[in-house]
């Protein structure tokens, strides 16, 4: 599929939603389970979401449509989410998400974005550089990335208990 900011809205407009519906009022024993060591639950991911949504996606923008010459793009804290998630409550959370997602989407509406915006660039620290395109696919890349996560650990915690019926399932792999 070929980029366009409206179909990348789509998917950036529902994800809140559909954290939302599949996660609220759930039991600690699903929003808490993770994929073992190093890896994250629910609620972490959920912090993280919101906290690229708060240093990420339009800081960046803003930053590769600013005149400045010297377009550097910040590293996210890739740890914040720990600290946010144990001291908050999924619903808390979730609210969160939904309001500066919100706000995001707004700001992303009010740059009013031309074909040659996309374009601009920045400097990133690992990949060079990036441009807005690029940035705001890999938002939407990164919401859907995030949804599967949710999901495969969610589905592993019932990887023991289908029994043979495991081998129909890529998700418990």
């Amino acid at each position: 599929m070929k980029f366009t900011l409206s179909k990348s809205l789509e998917i950036l407009e529902r994800t809140p939603t559909i954290l939302s519906t599949m996660l609220s009022g759930l039991s600690e024993d699903w929003v808490n389970c993770n994929e073992g060591e190093n890896t994250w639950n629910a609620k972490e991911v959920v912090a993280h979401l919101i906290i690229c949504d708060k240093t990420n996606w339009i800081p960046r923008i803003k930053i590769m449509l600013s005149d400045n010459e010297e377009k550097s793009l910040l590293p996210i804290d890739m740890m914040a989410q720990f600290e946010m998630a144990k001291n908050n409550q999924l619903e808390s959370l979730l609210m969160e998400f939904k309001s500066i997602r919100g706000k995001s989407i707004s700001d992303l509406r009010k740059f009013n974005l031309q074909k040659s915006d996309f374009a601009k660039t920045a400097f990133h620290p690992r990949i060079f550089e990036v441009n807005v395109q690029q940035l705001i696919t890999t938002w939407v890349t990164h919401d859907l990335s995030h949804l599967t996560q949710i999901s495969r650990t969610m589905a592993k915690q019932y990887k023991n208990e289908v029994g043979a019926f495991r081998e129909y399932f890529k998700i418990l792999m």
